[in-house]
């Protein structure tokens, strides 16, 4: 089945938020680069997702400069979509881009693992995607809420668990890649 690798947020505006944390980031980042030469080696292109939110006064205010590749992300992409929601196919044209490649399976990485990970995801699986969630190249922070905390790896493990066998396979990059040398042999 066609495939295509979806970046999603992978932009400058996140080290610009407060709970950004390189110690969180660093071991994704290996993660997300490790995805990317895989997708590279198997001729699956990269679909660079930026989010953007005109007038917030936020990083994502493109006003701010910050819409653009996360420092070391900055490699071509096959295609780039702007979005305002939180999912990368309501308000783009992505949807069309993949149909018209015939491209009927996905694979989600990029920035927060919760949010437009994860709500891109259960749309894709919506519109008939077939869709692998590489969760170790999903990266996220921890978050509060009425006075308890919840852990990146927390938000992870949530995550995977509403996901796998609804609307996602969760899948590692090892495993992706083993997958495909066993499809190559």
């Amino acid at each position: 089945m066609n495939t295509a690798l979806l970046m999603i947020d992978v932009q400058a505006s996140f080290p610009a938020r407060d709970y950004w944390d390189e110690a969180l980031a660093a071991p994704w980042r290996e993660r997300q680069h490790a995805l990317l030469e895989l997708a590279r080696q198997a001729g699956i292109p990269v679909v660079r997702i930026f989010h953007e939110e005109p007038g917030s006064a936020t990083p994502f205010d493109p006003v701010n400069g910050l819409i653009r590749p996360l420092e070391g992300f900055d490699e071509p992409a096959a295609a780039t979509f702007h979005k305002r929601a939180h999912n990368a196919f309501t308000d783009t044209e992505l949807q069309g881009w993949l149909r018209e490649r015939d491209i009927g399976r996905l694979l989600i990485s990029g920035i927060r693992t919760e949010q437009c990970c994860e709500t891109t995801t259960r749309v894709a699986a919506d519109l008939g995607f077939e869709v692998d969630f590489v969760s170790e190249a999903t990266l996220t922070f921890p978050m509060s809420r009425l006075g308890r905390t919840w852990s990146a790896e927390d938000i992870r493990a949530r995550t995977e668990l509403v996901l796998e066998g609804r609307f996602a396979r969760i899948v590692d990059v090892a495993g992706l890649a083993k997958e495909w040398e066993a499809h190559v042999a």
